[in-house]
This record gives structure tokens, sequence and C-alpha cells, in this order.
């Protein structure tokens, strides 16, 4: 079931139009970080605040229909606020890669899991291995599993 309330783009302009062109183009066009080869998905979430609709696109990382949403914030010293909003709500998220956005559950990984998870990150987007270095935190990785 998608995620009803009120919808309130990104105030990163660059945000805010890849993720409409990507939804415009049923993921045709907008589908790689700009200027790059690498996948993006687009991923729905409820602010763990405002309760409004947020979109954003992140690094497709995805393993027998499961996607990893990796929290780098490209090694700033802190989480992204994307990520409160799943913990704060780990149900209230759609992730769309292709025509279709579809419901997921998330879930954070750690031990083993995680290191598994993290390998396919860095293998789909290998800037991950050097955003860790830039900071002290360890990275969340969380899992994303269809509803």
């Amino acid at each position: 079931m998608p995620l009803q309330g009120e919808y309130e783009p990104s105030p990163d302009r660059w945000v805010r139009e890849q993720v409409e062109e990507y939804e415009r183009s049923a993921g045709t066009r907008a589908n790689t970080l700009q200027g790059t080869p690498w996948p993006v998905v687009v991923v729905t979430t409820r602010g763990h605040r405002t309760g409004k609709i947020r979109k954003f696109a992140l690094m497709r990382v995805e393993h027998e229909g499961e996607y990893a949403l990796v929290a780098s914030k490209g090694g700033a010293p802190e989480h992204p606020l994307w990520y409160h909003n799943l913990v704060a709500d780990p149900t209230a998220v759609m992730i769309q890669d292709g025509p279709e956005a579809l419901d997921f559950e998330v879930r954070e990984v750690t031990g083993d899991e995680r290191a598994s998870w993290w390998e396919r990150a860095v293998a789909a987007y290998p800037p991950y291995a050097e955003y860790q270095t830039r900071t002290d935190r360890e990275i969340p990785v969380l899992v994303a599993r269809r509803r």
C-alpha cells in the first residue's frame, strides 16, 4: 500500500529534480548517480518529525530481491536524515527500481551480515569504502525486504 500523506520535495534542487525525472520516466531516465554509470533507486519514507512523505535517490545495491540502504552521507560525521526516518518507522518505506514503487520493510544489519552487505555495497559503489575512512562512525547498512 503506497505511503499516504503530504509530499515534501527535497530542499536540495538536484535531489528534487532527479526524483521527479526518475518518477516521470518510470525509471528510464535519471536512474544513475549524476555523471556516472552507477545506478540508483528512489526511496520514499515518512518524516519522523513532520509526518510528510520524503523521496531521495540512493545507490542501487540489490541482492536476491533485497536492497541495502547505506547511510553514508558521503562520510559525514552524522547519519543522513532519512536514516532516522527509517529507524523511527521501518515499515514506512517504498523503493522504486524501475517503473513502479513497491512496499518494503527495513532492518539495520550488524556483524557478519553487515559485512556481507557492506562488501556488496562497495562492489556496487566503490566510493563507499572511502566514505568509511572519512568518519569515525560505522556507516549503517539497512536491508530492505518486500512486504
